[in-house]
C-alpha cells in the first residue's frame, strides 16, 4: 500500500520537483541597452537527465539559450538549443560560457531589480525562477566587495 501511495504521489507532482535553480542573476543594464544575459546554476536531483528548452521573460521581447565560443582571438555568442542537465548532476550558466540572452529588454535592469522568468523543460515543464540584477551571492563586484551580506 505505501509502495502505491509513493508511485501515485510521484505521479502527481511534476518531475520540477527534481530541477532547481540557484543563484539566479543578472548584471545591470546601461540605459540604451538591448540586452541582457542571465546566469545561474541548475541542479538535477533525479535519475533522468533533463533538458532546458528554453525560457521566457515579461522584462524581455524573447530569451534564448546562448554559449560563448573562442573564434580565433575573439569571444562569439552562438545560440543553442538547450541545455542538458545531467541525471544527479548541475549544470552552470556563467559568464564566459552558457547563459540566458534576454533580448530586445524593454528597460534598463538596475542593482537590486527583481527579473522574473520562466524556464522550459522537457521533462520538468515550466520552472518559475527570478533573477536578482547585480553580483550573484558571494561574488565580489569589480571594487572587491561582496554585497550580498
Amino acid at each position: 500500500m505505501r509502495y502505491l501511495v509513493s508511485v501515485l504521489a510521484l505521479a502527481a507532482f511534476p518531475a520540477w520537483a527534481q530541477v532547481q535553480v540557484e543563484n539566479a542573476w543578472i548584471r545591470p543594464t546601461p540605459p540604451g541597452a538591448k540586452i541582457a544575459a542571465g546566469y545561474m546554476v541548475i541542479r538535477n536531483s533525479g535519475a533522468a537527465a533533463d533538458r532546458l528548452l528554453g525560457a521566457s521573460s515579461p522584462a524581455a521581447e524573447k530569451v534564448q539559450t546562448h554559449v560563448t565560443v573562442k573564434d580565433g582571438e575573439i569571444l562569439r555568442m552562438r545560440e543553442v538549443k538547450g541545455y542538458e542537465i545531467p541525471a544527479g548532476g548541475r549544470f552552470e550558466l556563467k559568464p564566459g560560457g552558457a547563459h540566458l540572452m534576454l533580448v530586445n529588454i524593454k528597460a534598463p535592469l538596475a542593482q537590486g531589480q527583481k527579473v522574473p522568468a520562466t524556464l522550459r523543460f522537457e521533462k520538468a515543464g515550466e520552472v518559475k525562477v527570478e533573477f536578482s540584477v547585480g553580483q550573484p551571492a558571494g561574488k565580489p563586484d569589480a571594487s572587491g566587495h561582496d554585497h550580498a551580506h
